[in-house]
């Protein structure tokens, strides 16, 4: 439970003064809806005001802070910007232009009254003029007006002024938190030494106050990392202290499995590092990388067959129904032959089927089941649950894992895939808790996929081509360009493309996109799968890890407009056949340098790995981990360069308090329990410790 202590940081924002539901709307938008949101909002950058006593051109393109007396007004139509002429204490001439309300701008600016106006110096002509003040103040006043003000990202409706006052108040709020009794410093205390960073609430207001103190920013950043870090090492102390079941297998089913090929030599490590894990007491944690088509499945099937022959059940979760089918088919084919009694269980499976399925999981007759989240429901109950594999972690949030561990008596070992190669950094902040296993090696057989990049303007070439590539038997993907990330106009842009290639090729068109149900889409792309469908258009959906082996030809338009983690999926898609691939990347014409850093580097190489930690570095973790559900870990104070910078130094600090300090019980250990409320990185623990 929270310690009160937080409740006035995590009070709703309308206990703050000033703010109304008018004020509450563009705040929401922000996603500012409580204090602590407020005083984690910290500024994007600051404005330096310069206090001149005197008008000078040479401060043109600054930003001055003057005090002027208005002598005239003048406006020459009712269209026309109204000026306000005025002079410095020198008699200087500045104008003070408002392109709207002269009713305001009389108000601010009364004739013979000294103000000071703070903003932006121009030139205009012969003239020097301030165009719409952001403030205009009395002289007496001058005083409130920082040197230095902070900028805020805004919505429609609100000020970065306005922000800053409602962070004020919000910093009252935790400068009293700071100064409760009992709470002591959660970071080593000679990393605060070593860094010189300032108290928690004074590195607050700092940042607040004075956004280019890089010491306060990245006391917090280093707050928010290691808060992170512990909450996984608690999670992977929590799941030591458990007691699971070994399974060691007796190699029977696996000396009768007829692969298509020897293990590749990380394939061979990664199923060692399992078979190790299974033969613990203290249930697998693992997490298995690999790029698309390095053979992550015939690992998982290794897994479970060791499960298999110890006696016990395995369960194979998809991210969605076709998925499922499709490990289903592919497991059923590899087994054949074998005692293995494989079963799928989605949420298509109904009435007699359905129950068939629950009554050989009861008594034990099924010995490997696939399915979607449909296996977790409460009717499903397993005889031995002993390893469940989950493919696609990104969209397997911890509630699932609790729901999953409550399916056995004793918790059931369990092995994440991913496609998505994670670069290392990002492997500790959102992994932390696991092991890793990684496939960087590529089965033989996998035909390499040539990567052109081509202009836009090419579009007519590209469309003969796809046409040429159709009549030789083969299909195609047509992925189309994300419009300004809306779903509405990517849905436009994908039926213009269908509606124009149909014309030329017919009914053997398919179209998928975002806003379509599920049922509609699974339909497209089984029809795509069969090779009713010829040419696919998409908008990004195209389901991670669907297998259409004739599909040898991606074509992307905007290229330009993805990310390098995106772009790497959507070519994953083809070169899974034994004939050669080819993706072609169209571009527009107005590229900036990081677009073609990305389809320079898409040309040059096929490593997800190497494209992973590129794309670290150009879009930050955002992109890498988009697709990762709601209440996953997410960064607000620390930045991607900041997470490389301190992530290394906030792991072994937190493994030093887990392992040295007492955990969250000893003196630090209070104060770091108060860090994971703050930070919110408390649910994730009570869950999984719970479970």
């Amino acid at each position: 439970m929270r310690p009160d202590i937080l409740n006035p940081l995590f009070a709703e924002v309308e206990v703050l003064k000033g703010i109304g539901p008018a004020l509450a709307k563009p705040l929401k938008r922000l996603g500012l809806e409580r204090v602590l949101d407020i005083l984690f909002h910290l500024p994007t950058g600051w404005i330096d005001r310069k206090r001149v006593l005197a008008l000078d051109e040479g401060d043109v393109g600054q930003v001055i802070s003057i005090e002027v007396t208005p002598i005239d007004y003048r406006q020459g139509g009712a269209r026309s910007p109204f000026r306000v002429h005025a002079r410095d204490r020198a008699g200087r001439a500045l104008t003070v232009t408002y392109f709207n309300n002269p009713g305001w701008a009389k108000k601010q600016l009364p004739l013979g009254e000294p103000k000071l106006v703070s903003g932006r110096l121009e030139s205009y002509g012969q003239e020097l003029q301030m165009v719409h003040p952001d403030h205009v103040l009395a002289p007496d006043e001058a005083a409130s007006l920082p040197e230095r003000e902070p900028v805020y990202a805004l919505s429609e409706g609100i000020t970065s002024n306005r922000i800053g006052q409602l962070a004020g108040q919000a910093l009252e709020r935790a400068a009293a938190v700071g100064a409760a009794p009992g709470l002591g410093e959660w970071i080593e205390p000679s990393l605060v030494a070593k860094h010189k960073w300032p108290e928690w609430r004074d590195a607050l207001h700092k940042a607040h106050r004075d956004p280019s103190d890089a010491s306060a920013r990245e006391r917090l950043a280093y707050d928010e990392i290691f808060a992170n870090q512990l909450a996984l090492m608690l999670v992977r102390a929590s799941s030591r202290r458990r007691r699971g079941v070994p399974l060691e297998g007796d190699g029977s089913l696996r000396a009768k499995l007829r692969l298509p090929y020897a293990p590749t030599g990380a394939q061979a490590r990664a199923i060692a590092e399992i078979e190790g894990d299974l033969r613990q007491q203290v249930p697998m944690l693992r997490l298995l990388q690999g790029d698309v088509g390095s053979g992550k499945t015939l690992v998982a099937l290794m897994a479970l067959l060791v499960a298999i022959e110890a006696g016990a059940q395995g369960a194979l979760l998809a991210p969605t129904e076709i998925l499922a089918r499709q490990h289903h088919d592919n497991l059923s084919r590899m087994l054949a032959g074998l005692p293995v009694n494989v079963a799928i269980l989605t949420g298509r499976e109904k009435g007699r089927a359905r129950e068939s399925v629950l009554m050989g999981l009861a008594d034990g007759s099924i010995h490997l089941l696939v399915g979607t989240h449909a296996i977790f429901q409460q009717a499903v109950r397993y005889k031995n649950l002993g390893l469940a594999v989950v493919d696609e972690q990104h969209r397997f949030g911890v509630a699932q894992r609790l729901m999953l561990t409550e399916k056995a008596v004793r918790p059931p070992h369990l092995l994440v895939m991913t496609a998505t190669p994670i670069p290392r950094t990002l492997t500790l902040t959102h992994y932390g808790e696991m092991d890793v296993s990684r496939l960087d090696e590529m089965p033989p057989g996998r035909q390499p996929i040539e990567t052109r990049v081509l202009s836009g303007e090419r579009l007519d070439e590209v469309i003969g081509a796809l046409g040429r590539h159709i009549a030789a038997g083969r299909q195609a993907y047509w992925v189309c360009p994300l419009v300004e990330e809306n779903e509405a106009l990517d849905q436009a842009a994908a039926e213009e493309r269908a509606r124009m290639l149909r014309e030329q090729f017919g009914d053997s068109i398919g179209l998928i996109h975002g806003r379509m149900k599920g049922p509609e889409r699974d339909e497209v792309m089984a029809a795509f799968q069969r090779g009713t469908i010829k040419v696919l258009v998409a908008t990004t959906v195209i389901e991670v890890g669907v297998d259409v082996p004739n599909s040898s030809l991606m074509v992307v338009e905007g290229a330009e407009r993805f990310g390098l983690a995106q772009l790497h999926q959507l070519r994953g898609r083809i070169g899974r056949g034994d004939q050669s691939s080819v993706c072609l990347l169209l571009r527009g014409n107005m590229l900036s340098e990081t677009a073609r850093a990305r389809l320079v580097l898409m040309r040059e190489t096929n490593d997800g790995f190497r494209i992973a930690e590129e794309d670290l570095r150009l879009r930050g973790a955002g992109e890498i981990l988009g697709t990762r559900q709601s209440g996953e870990a997410k960064f607000r104070l620390a930045s991607p360069e900041q997470i490389q910078e301190l992530i290394q130094r906030a792991t072994d600090d937190a493994r030093l308090l887990v392992d040295r300090d007492g955990g969250l019980e000893g003196p630090r250990g209070q104060a770091a329990r108060i860090l994971l409320y703050l930070m919110e990185r408390d649910a994730a623990v009570g869950l999984l410790r719970s479970g």
